[in-house]
Parts: structure tokens; C-alpha cells; sequence
């Protein structure tokens, strides 16, 4: 009768180690995730300022846009906690906010004929496209190792063993206005 309570212990404790195994591997994946879309996301920061040294020589009245788009780059530079769901949020959300303001910066450049023509913008607006497409494909692998980890940390008994091995459910990267689902407008942003 030892043996059999001596053997249910030992079992149980496999059990929730190998339990707990599993969400460190998932939040490992999770943050690998997240490293991937950073990646990409180093790449179009470097490439937003070269892209706004060109735009600039043409565009004298979209100060305020190319303004905000500096101030954007450095926020989605700064160093962040990816353990921290706060921080990590903070950071998808800069970045959410970059995007959207290179698409507008890129439209509103759409009003100026010799920007339009000019092959270095064209190349610049082709290399920004295949680093938004990086960076959608980084997402959606963010997005599904965030969902295993967030399953494993939020069903019984990961629930338990998570609280206990501090790990936490991460944020998803999504669109999480109306207005960014709605179809942009180019209308609005060519008119003088």
C-alpha cells in the first residue's frame, strides 16, 4: 500500500512538472514570436528615416505627419519587458500606430506628382510593402504561439501551475478600433 501512494506522489509530481514544462515552452515560443515580429519591425525602422529624408525634400506641408512618424520610430525602438503583458501591449500598439502613419504618409505622397515619379520613392514604397508583409507573417506566428500560451495559462490546471510559475497570458496583436478596420479613405488624405 506504501508503493501505491509512494508511485500516485510521484506521478502527480511528472505531472505538474511536465506541466509546467509545457507553459515555459509556450511562453518561450511566445516571446520567440514576438522577437521574429521585432525583427521586422527593426527593418522598417530603418528604414522610415531614409524613406522621410526623401519624402521631406518634396513634401514642406506634411510637417506635422512626418513629425509624428519620427516620435512613433523612437517608441517602437525603445527596450520593453517581454515578459510584462503591459509592456508588450504598449509596444504592438506603437508599432500599430507607426504602420498606420507610414500608409498615410505614403497616400498623402500620392498627391505629389514629382514624388510620385521619383524611382527612389517607388523603390522606397516597394521596400516598405515587403517589410509590411514580414511583419504580417511574423503576426500571425505571434498571434498562434500567443493563443497555445494563453489556452495552456487560462485551462485548469495550467491555471494553477502558471499562477505559480509566475507566467502570464500574453496580448494578441490585433486591430482593436473600429475606425482601423474600416477602409482607408485615400480621399481625405489628397485633398490640399
Amino acid at each position: 500500500m506504501e508503493w501505491v501512494v509512494i508511485g500516485i506522489v510521484v506521478a502527480l509530481v511528472l505531472l505538474v512538472y511536465g506541466w509546467y514544462v509545457a507553459l515555459i515552452s509556450r511562453r518561450n515560443k511566445a516571446r520567440e514570436a514576438l522577437a521574429s515580429v521585432d525583427v521586422h519591425l527593426q527593418k522598417r525602422f530603418d528604414l522610415l528615416p531614409n524613406v522621410l529624408k526623401l519624402v521631406q525634400k518634396f513634401m514642406t506641408h506634411e510637417k506635422a505627419l512626418m513629425e509624428r512618424l519620427t516620435q512613433l520610430r523612437a517608441e517602437v525602438g525603445r527596450d520593453y519587458a517581454k515578459a510584462d503583458p503591459a509592456a508588450v501591449k504598449g509596444h504592438l500598439d506603437a508599432a500599430k500606430e507607426l504602420e498606420a502613419g507610414m500608409t498615410r504618409l505614403f497616400a498623402v505622397a500620392e498627391n505629389y506628382p514629382e514624388l510620385r515619379s521619383s524611382s527612389t520613392i517607388v523603390e522606397a514604397q516597394q521596400s516598405f510593402a515587403e517589410v509590411e508583409n514580414q511583419i504580417a507573417a511574423a503576426r500571425r506566428f505571434y498571434n498562434a504561439a500567443v493563443n497555445s500560451l494563453n489556452n495552456a495559462v487560462e485551462i485548469f490546471p495550467g491555471s494553477m501551475i502558471a499562477g505559480w510559475a509566475r507566467v502570464q497570458a500574453l496580448p494578441f496583436y490585433e486591430v482593436e478600433t473600429a475606425e482601423a478596420r474600416k477602409a482607408v479613405d485615400v480621399d481625405h488624405y489628397l485633398k490640399p
